[in-house]
C-alpha cells in the first residue's frame, strides 16, 4: 500500500502483519498513531564503552571486544554460557545463566559490546548476564565511542519490548513528520518546549541524557493541558447555561441551624459553611468539593448546608456509597432534628416494598424535605420535584454516570461532594478539577490522635493484651480482616472463620459480634446498634466500617494482614477509633517481608495526618488505585504522573483558565489544533467531564 499515515491500521507497519497486530491490539495498539504513542515506561543506559583494562569493580561498565573462545558449564536447563572477550587491554570474562541459545550466537571472531556491573572471576574483570549486542554493519566508532538510551516498553508474553521497539522505530522513521503540533507557536515558546514531534521522537529514541526529561515534560505538558482545557470549558459552559434556586441564608436561618448543632463549629468548618452559603446564593449552581480528614467534621457542614436549603423550600438528596454509611447518616440527621419539623426519610436498595412505596410517594409529594440513600436514589422511579442540593459522599466510589443521574433528578440543583479521603493537590485539580475546594484541617476540641503501630507475629501476643486491656477498661475494639470468608486463591484470615477463634482464644472473656457488607440489612443494624449502645464489646470485621461508623468508645483497632491494605484506606479504617475524649491505638498486624510494603506501613506509624498520607499514597501507587481510575470517566495518563508534575499541572491549568478565557470555545484560528486535540483525545467521553 502507500506510505504509513497516522491513522493506518497498525498491521502495515514494517515486520507486524496481522497476528503481531492483534497482539499489539491487547496492549491498546491498533493504528500507527497509537503506536509512535506507545511510550517507554525506562531506559536501559549503556554508558560509553571502556577500555577492559580500566575496568573497575562493582561499577556498570560497558566493554567492546572479540570473542576468544566460548564453552559451557552446567547441566540441561541449567547452562552458564561463559565467553573470554578481549579488546587489546585486557581479558574480561562474560557469563550468561540460562541462556544456551547464545553458543551458537557467539564464536572466536564475534565482536560484541556488553554492558553490566563489573565483579571478579578468578584473577580478572567479569560481568554477569550483561545486556549485549553483536556489532556488526555499524559504525565501530559510535559503539565504542557513544552511549546509547535503549527504551524499554510495556511488553506481553507474546510480545517482548525489544521486539515493540523495532516496530515504533520503522513506524517513526515513516510517520514523524505528520505529528500535528496542538500548542500555539507563541505558548510553545513562552514555555520553552521543544515540537510535540521532536519530543515524540526523542522520548523514544534519545540520543543524550537530557532528550528523555525535555521529551517526558513536553509530552506531560500536552496530556495535563488537554484534561485543565476540558474541566476549563465544561464548567465555563456551566456557568453560562445552568441556572440554580439560589438560596438565602439570613442570621436567623443561620441562628437556628447552629442551635441545632450543640456545640461550636472549628474555625475551618466556619469557613468552609461561609464558602457553601456565598455559593448557594447564587444563580449558578454550587459546585464545591468539601475535603476532611477523617473526624473532622465535614457532615455537620453538609447538615448546614441541607438545612439552608430546606429553609428555603427545597429538597435535598444525600447519596451515600453504601447501605451502612446511608443508615447512620440516616440516624444521626434524625437525631439531629429529632424535635423539628423537618422530615428525613431513608431509601436503600433493601427497603421493604411497602416501606418503598410510601418512601416514593414522600418525596415526590414534597413531603419529605431531605432523603438520604445509595444507589437506589438514581432509579428511575425516584422522583424528587423540588431538588436543591444534591450531597454526594465519598463520590469516588459512584461511576460517572450514576453522579450525571442523580444531578439530572433536579433542575441543576447545587452540588456539595463530601470526601474524608484527603484529596493530594494535585489529584484535587485533575479528579475534582471542575469544582471549587474547601478543605478542613481542624480537629473538634478534645479529639485524641491515634497513634499507630505496626505488629510482626512474633509480637502479637503483647499486641493482644493491649487490646484486652482497653476492653477491660470499658473501651471498646475493632478487630479488621481483609475477607469476608476464607479464599483458597488468598491465604489470608477471614472475619467470618476468625469469629469463633476470637471468642475462644484472645477475646474469650469478651463479648464478640460479627459485621460485614454481606449481611442483611436487619442484621447489620442490630450489630451496629448492640456496638453502639456498648452491649458488644468488640466488632470482627471487614472494610465496611472503612468510612461513616461513628463509636467514641472504641478506642483500640487491630487490622490483620494490613500490608494488603492502601494507605488511604489504612488512614480511613484507624479513623474509627479516636472519635472519642480517649488515647486511642491502631495496631497493624503484618507478616510481610517487603521492604516496599513496610516502607508504605511506616508511614502511617509516622503521622496521623491524612494529607500527608494520601501524598504518599499517590507517589506509591499512582492516581488510579487512590481514587479509582475507572470511575472518573477521565482518560489515563500516558506520560503525566501526578506525583512529579506538579509544576507542570499548575503551569498547565493556568494556561488553560487563560486561553478559555480569552476563547470560551477554541474557534480562533490559532487554537484550532487545541481543539482538534481536546475532541481526539476525549471524544464523546467531554460530555462527562463535569461529573468527573
Amino acid at each position: 500500500m502507500a506510505g504509513l499515515r497516522l491513522d493506518t491500521p497498525v498491521q502495515f507497519v514494517s515486520g507486524v502483519g496481522p497476528v503481531r497486530a492483534e497482539q499489539l491490539k491487547a496492549l491498546g495498539v491498533e493504528t500507527v498513531g497509537d503506536l509512535i504513542e506507545y511510550f517507554p515506561f525506562r531506559y536501559d543506559h549503556r554508558p560509553r564503552s571502556q577500555a577492559i583494562g580500566s575496568l573497575r569493580l562493582d561499577e556498570t561498565a560497558t566493554i567492546v571486544g572479540q570473542v576468544r573462545r566460548v564453552r559451557t558449564r552446567g547441566g540441561f536447563g541449567r547452562e552458564v554460557v561463559i565467553a573470554d572477550v578481549e579488546d587489546g587491554t585486557g581479558l574480561c570474562t562474560v557469563r550468561w545463566f540460562n541462556s544456551a541459545y547464545l553458543r551458537d550466537k557467539l564464536g572466536p571472531g564475534v565482536l560484541i559490546a556488553a554492558t553490566g556491573k563489573v565483579s571478579q572471576y578468578r584473577d580478572r574483570g567479569c560481568l554477569t548476564n550483561p545486556k549485549y549486542r553483536i556489532v556488526g554493519g555499524e559504525s565501530l566508532d559510535a559503539v565504542v565511542n557513544g552511549e546509547s538510551f535503549d527504551p524499554v516498553y510495556p511488553s506481553s508474553a507474546a510480545l517482548s519490548s525489544r521486539r515493540i521497539g523495532r516496530f515504533v522505530a520503522a513506524a517513526l522513521a515513516e510517520v514523524v513528520d505528520q505529528v500535528d503540533d496542538p500548542l500555539p507557536d507563541s505558548l510553545r515558546r513562552a514555555r520553552g518546549f521543544p515540537p510535540r514531534r521532536a519530543a515524540v521522537q526523542r522520548y523514544h529514541l534519545p540520543t543524550q541524557v537530557d532528550d528523555v526529561e525535555v521529551a517526558r515534560r513536553r509530552l506531560a505538558y500536552d496530556e495535563l493541558l488537554m484534561m485543565q482545557l476540558a474541566v476549563q470549558l465544561k464548567r465555563a459552559e456551566a456557568e453560562r447555561s445552568r441556572r440554580a434556586c439560589p438560596i438565602e441564608t439570613t442570621e436567623e436561618i443561620d441562628r437556628r441551624i447552629r442551635a441545632r448543632f450543640g456545640f461550636e463549629l472549628t474555625p475551618g468548618q466556619n469557613a468552609a459553611v461561609a464558602d457553601i452559603v456565598e455559593d448557594l446564593a447564587r444563580t449558578r449552581p454550587m459546585r464545591r468539593l468539601l475535603q476532611a480528614d477523617v473526624g473532622a467534621g465535614k457532615t455537620a457542614v453538609a447538615l448546614y448546608a441541607a438545612l439552608a436549603v430546606i429553609a428555603n423550600r427545597r429538597q435535598v438528596a444525600f447519596l451515600a456509597p453504601t447501605e451502612i454509611l446511608a443508615e447512620q447518616h440516616h440516624r444521626k440527621i434524625t437525631r439531629s432534628l429529632a424535635d423539628s419539623r423537618v422530615r428525613v426519610k431513608l431509601l436503600v436498595g433493601n427497603t421493604p416494598r411497602k416501606e418503598r412505596r410510601s418512601t416514593l410517594y414522600s418525596i415526590s409529594s414534597g413531603e419529605a424535605n431531605l432523603v438520604v440513600g445509595t444507589h437506589a436514589l438514581l432509579e428511575e422511579d425516584v422522583t424528587i420535584p423540588w431538588l436543591g442540593l444534591v450531597i454526594v459522599d465519598e463520590q469516588h466510589r459512584f461511576g460517572v454516570r450514576q453522579r450525571a443521574r442523580i444531578r439530572s433528578k433536579g433542575n441543576d440543583p447545587h452540588y456539595l461532594v463530601l470526601t474524608a479521603t484527603p484529596i493530594p493537590r494535585t489529584l484535587a485539580m485533575t479528579v475534582f478539577g471542575d469544582l471549587d475546594v474547601s478543605t478542613v484541617h481542624d480537629m473538634p476540641p478534645g479529639r485524641q490522635p491515634v497513634r499507630t503501630q505496626c505488629v510482626t507475629p512474633p509480637e502479637l501476643t503483647p499486641a493482644w493484651e493491649r487490646v484486652r486491656k482497653e476492653l477491660r477498661s470499658g473501651r471498646q475494639a475493632f478487630v479488621v480482616f481483609p475477607l469476608v470468608e476464607q479464599s483458597a486463591a488468598l491465604p489470608l484470615k477471614a472475619a467470618a472463620d476468625e469469629l469463633e477463634h476470637l471468642r475462644r482464644g484472645a477475646l474469650s472473656d469478651f463479648t464478640v459480634e460479627l459485621l460485614h457488607g454481606q449481611m442483611r440489612r436487619e442484621q447489620k443494624e442490630a450489630v451496629m446498634a448492640r456496638f453502639v449502645a456498648g452491649e458488644t464489646q468488640a466488632l470482627a470485621t471487614t472494610t465496611v466500617v472503612e468510612v461513616g461508623l461513628d463509636v467514641p468508645n472504641a478506642t483500640v483497632m487491630l487490622v490483620h494482614h494490613a500490608e494488603r491494605f492502601g494507605l488511604s484506606q489504612l488512614h480511613q479504617l484507624r479513623g474509627r477509633v479516636g472519635r472519642g475524649t480517649h488515647p486511642s491505638l491502631c495496631l497493624l498486624l503484618t507478616d510481610t517481608e517487603s521492604e516496599t510494603a513496610l516502607e508504605r506501613l511506616s508511614i502511617l506509624c509516622s503521622t496521623s495526618d491524612g494529607f500527608a498520607v494520601a501524598e504518599e499514597d499517590l507517589r506509591l501507587r499512582g492516581p488510579g488505585e487512590v481514587v479509582g481510575q475507572r470511575q472518573h470517566g477521565i482518560p489515563e495518563f500516558k506520560v503525566a504522573d501526578l506525583s512529579r508534575d506538579t509544576d507542570t499541572l499548575e503551569t498547565s491549568r493556568a494556561d488553560a483558565m487563560a486561553i478559555i478565557a480569552a476563547d470560551a470555545d477554541l474557534s480562533r484560528a490559532h487554537h484550532r489544533g487545541l481543539r482538534s486535540a481536546l475532541l481526539e483525545r476525549f471524544g464523546d467521553s467531554m460530555a462527562l467531564v463535569d461529573v468527573a
